[in-house]
């Protein structure tokens, strides 16, 4: 459905800037061209041209580029104009389009809905160009392309097309029963289809725990007795000073983080404080908070500088959260050695800190020959995907129903996949999805 509105917004990043990018979308993009630059240049030719008002006051000088609709990112008429990034040059230009008839400012991921109602992406690429625009380390990258550029769609319109046939073939024998040339048993041809199509599904919902890490980051949480080391580990993996280090047992009261980057991944490294009994408030507070993210860890590192601080470990109640015990402290004099201790390390010389980051990396997604990431990265698609196979299980084990009632289940399963790409009942969904766009995309 074509919008009345035309949009504009500054598309790059923050000023000042060598070059900052207005976009313009909308059918009244021709007609601005022409006021703001005398002409509209040809489609998709960068065309050096003065910038005036319409008072005919040169505002800046910078390439034009028009892309005619439905050939355009939004599949409306649309422009960029790129001149000088500074802030002056900018806000003039804004400006000047604030008064054109029909001209409004763009909203939070405007352009990118458009493109998505006029049919140029679908949900899944939306957000993996949302993904691609955040991203901060390779995996990040890889896996927000393979989104934005639509190879996870492909998967997800291929499993749509197979339930679409299955349904297909059931009304086929549902109505034509007695005719001669219906193809044979549905049960003979779509059932192990189905039953296929739903381990893939699983398998695929399996993958899940790898993309969450892969986009959210894997959490790491340093834990231990107090004057254990940690902080002082927190500041050497994060080549900088984050927390206060001091030889005062309970230093550290609230809970530290710091993003790093490690193997291609994100890994998300907290410091917590001291596991000890105390009757002074904050730091219990600190210690209530400690456990509080310790629990929620996709690896905890418990520190010590002897055997007898790996006691605590029996006291997290970490079933199902790995733990790698890290001997600390080691170039101390008095340092006796650690049996019980995964690696050893002083942060203060270095010692260990190769072997503790190997030891770290083994707990990230092994990707090694990986060249498509079409897993899933976001909890509403998992959640979809979890509806579709277990309606896909619901159908396959409704062997004494009629047709018409397995047929409702896969219908149930479609419209399932068919929301996490935006083909089915998603408009309570675009707000929230755009809404986390900046201004300009």
């Amino acid at each position: 459905m074509p919008s009345v509105d035309t949009i504009y917004a500054l598309s790059s990043g923050g000023l000042p800037a060598g070059v900052a990018v207005i976009r313009i979308s909308g059918p009244e993009t021709t007609a601005v061209l022409e006021s703001l630059c005398g002409a509209v240049p040809e489609p998709r030719l960068a065309s050096l041209r003065p910038i005036r008002s319409r008072n005919g006051l040169k505002i800046d000088s910078g390439l034009i580029l028009y892309f005619r609709g439905p050939a355009s990112f939004t599949g409306e008429d649309c422009a960029e104009l790129q001149v000088h990034g500074g802030r002056a040059v900018v806000q003039t230009l804004l400006q000047e389009l604030s008064g054109f008839a029909g001209l409004r400012h763009a909203e939070a991921g405007e352009f990118s809905r458009r493109a998505f109602q006029n049919g140029k992406m679908d949900l899944v690429e939306v957000e993996g160009l949302s993904d691609l625009i955040v991203a901060e380390t390779e995996m990040q990258r890889r896996l927000a392309l393979e989104h934005s550029a639509g190879g996870q769609s492909k998967v997800y319109d291929d499993w749509a097309r197979r339930l679409t046939h299955a349904r297909a073939m059931i009304e086929a024998e549902l109505d034509f029963a007695d005719e001669e040339d219906v193809p044979g048993s549905v049960s003979d041809r779509i059932w192990k289809d189905m039953e296929l199509l739903r381990h893939e599904i699983d398998v695929h919902i399996a993958q899940a725990p790898i993309g969450e890490i892969i986009r959210d980051g894997l959490k790491i949480v340093i834990a231990g007795e107090p004057n254990a080391g940690k902080s002082s580990l927190l500041n050497a993996l994060a080549k900088r000073d984050i927390a206060i280090v001091t030889e005062i047992a309970g230093t550290t009261r609230d809970v530290l983080s710091v993003d790093l980057s490690l193997a291609g991944f994100s890994v998300k490294l907290f410091d917590t404080a001291g596991l000890r009994e105390t009757d002074e408030t904050v730091e219990r507070e600190g210690i209530r908070r400690a456990r509080d993210v310790i629990a929620s860890a996709d690896l905890v590192l418990l520190l010590s500088e002897n055997e007898a601080g790996f006691n605590t470990l029996d006291d997290l109640g970490l079933a199902d959260v790995p733990v790698l015990r890290v001997a600390t402290k080691t170039d101390e004099k008095d340092s006796g050695s650690n049996d019980l201790a995964d690696v050893s390390i002083s942060t203060r010389t270095g010692v260990g800190m190769d072997r503790l980051l190997n030891a770290i990396s083994s707990y990230l997604p092994d990707l090694s020959g990986v060249t498509a990431l079409s897993i899933p990265s976001r909890r509403r698609h998992v959640d979809a995907l979890r509806q579709a196979s277990a309606a896909l299980a619901e159908s396959l084990s409704l062997v004494h129903q009629g047709l018409d009632v397995r047929a409702e289940q896969l219908r149930i399963a479609g419209d399932s996949i068919g929301r996490i790409t935006g083909r089915v009942d998603v408009e309570n969904l675009l707000d929230v999805i755009f809404s986390e766009f900046c201004i300009g995309k």
